[in-house]
């Protein structure tokens, strides 16, 4: 599907990347939990993928795709993402094989993200919360306690007992700053939220996360096979 649709609004999602929501018009995007779209502003030919960060449930009820773009040095997204609301951008998709499965034969689930990883599993992980009988895990890593994206939802949702949730900041930050789990994710870290082999994996974030996880979760008894892998820059 090719699309071009205005920029609704821009809202800060950390230092280092911004939530866009562009305005469908009305127009249906069906799409499965973790694909991803084109973008680039209406007229150019530069274009890069972006994970949609809102399940097809919430598309549907709000009419607008949500989209955590990460910013350069400069602060930017990059020539071909003008980050001004009404700016006109050329959409292409959805794309992507990285989805969730429908039906999914599993009732467990766990997410691992790093960085702005964390975008196409928030779609998987909101499309997996209307599904009966779902038990959910996220493990989510980042540099520093201010670069966890949707940080608020997901510790609200923690609170309610709707997700088990464990954050951890990779890099060194102030003793004031941050006084949860320090350093990259490990098996320890992994052991409670993985329950049995039978849980289905989803891990996506630098290549680095993306390489090891798998290892790390086949010594707690998930075999490849349940293990979903994307890398994200």
């Amino acid at each position: 599907m090719q699309l071009t649709r205005p920029i609704l609004d821009i809202s800060i999602a950390t230092p280092r990347a911004r939530i866009v929501h562009v305005d469908l018009q009305g127009t249906a995007f069906p799409f499965q939990p973790g694909q991803a779209v084109w973008i680039g502003a209406h007229g150019q030919h530069q274009r890069k993928p972006y994970s949609i960060a809102s399940s097809p449930e919430d598309v549907t009820r709000e009419g607008r795709l949500e989209l955590l773009v990460g910013l350069d040095e400069t602060g930017d997204a990059g020539d071909h993402f003008p980050l001004v609301v009404g700016t006109q951008l050329d959409i292409d998709g959805p794309v992507g094989r990285f989805t969730f499965p429908d039906p999914p034969m599993e009732s467990r689930f766990l997410f691992i993200a790093g960085g702005t990883g964390i975008s196409p599993l928030r779609s998987m992980l909101r499309h997996s919360l209307v599904l009966p009988h779902a038990e959910i895990g996220v493990m989510y890593s980042a540099r520093s306690p201010e670069e966890f994206a949707y940080a608020g939802e997901l510790e609200d949702m923690a609170k309610a007992g709707t997700i088990e949730l464990r954050m951890t900041v990779t890099r060194d930050a102030a003793p004031g700053d941050w006084t949860g789990r320090r350093g990259r994710i490990t098996r320890t870290d992994l052991q409670p939220l993985v329950h049995d082999g039978h849980t289905l994996c989803f891990v996506c974030g630098p290549p680095s996360l993306v390489s090891e996880m798998p290892h790390v979760l086949e010594t707690l008894g998930v075999p490849r096979e349940r293990v979903r892998v994307e890398e994200w820059a």
